[in-house]
């Protein structure tokens, strides 16, 4: 298994962990499986109230879909195979608080779990980042689900600047990404404090606020999310034309 979940059944509270640390937590296919499971397996689970999503090591939390694997694609650009689009909590109607405990590198894919999360913590050493357009693909689904949370502006530098650079903690902190910026390594335990006081309270009155909020902008992120697949399709580069750019590509980025 690439997912590592413990639940406190006292406090109601779950912890994931995205358990691939030689891989710098990227998503394969059978981690993306995972991940869909478990959201609807909590959908039904009523003595989990919370849930905190992290990853293993100190490198990074999740550095998006594994290079290695193989999606192949409908042959038009009005179908496309998208293997993360699954990975959320909301993508699985899993209207449960979910915080992120960030630390080490959160990039590329990492947006879809960030983006559907209802708050982020993350250590000083967090850093953030969307290679998308250095490698020849598209930041659709990551760029929509970060303009709910992040000023215009700031998700445009973030996506066009690719790899050349990224945006601290601190930073992230000041444009409202992040919640909170903890010490080193102390993410995990900020976000398991935040999500007992989340599940003592009444668990309606909880997933009714989640849903609230949520509310709030999701037309907006409904339509926005129609149109990803087809800006995919017709502006990612060939698969062969991508891993050339990636083998090439050892470029030096600053962090802001």
């Amino acid at each position: 298994m690439t997912l590592r979940v413990s639940a406190d059944k006292d406090t109601g509270v779950a912890v994931v962990t995205l358990d691939r640390p030689e891989k710098l937590n990227a998503i394969d296919l059978s981690t993306a499986d995972q991940l869909a499971s478990v959201w609807r397996e909590f959908r039904f689970d009523d003595s989990v109230r919370a849930i905190v999503l992290t990853g293993a090591g100190e490198r990074a939390f999740c550095t998006g879909l594994d290079r290695d694997a193989d999606v192949p694609q409908p042959n038009s650009p009005y179908m496309v195979d998208d293997p993360l689009v699954a990975i959320g909590p909301k993508a699985c109607d899993l209207w449960k608080p979910v915080i992120v405990a960030v630390n080490g590198m959160a990039c590329g894919g990492a947006f879809y779990l960030i983006g559907e999360a209802d708050f982020v913590i993350a250590d000083e050493t967090a850093t953030f980042f969307d290679p998308h357009t250095t490698y020849g693909m598209v930041s659709a689904y990551e760029s929509i689900l970060l303009a709910q949370r992040m000023p215009f502006g700031e998700v445009a530098r973030m996506a066009l600047m690719g790899t050349a650079e990224r945006v601290s903690a601190r930073r992230a902190y000041e444009v409202g990404l992040v919640s909170e910026v903890t010490a080193p390594g102390e993410a995990l335990a900020a976000g398991v404090r935040c999500a007992d006081v989340i599940a003592s309270c009444p668990t309606e009155a909880v997933q009714g606020t989640v849903r609230a909020v949520w509310a709030a902008k999701e037309a907006t992120r409904t339509a926005a999310l129609a149109h990803a697949p087809h800006l995919v399709s017709m502006g990612n580069l060939p698969s062969e034309a991508q891993a050339g750019l990636f083998a090439g590509r050892r470029g030096a980025f600053r962090t802001r």
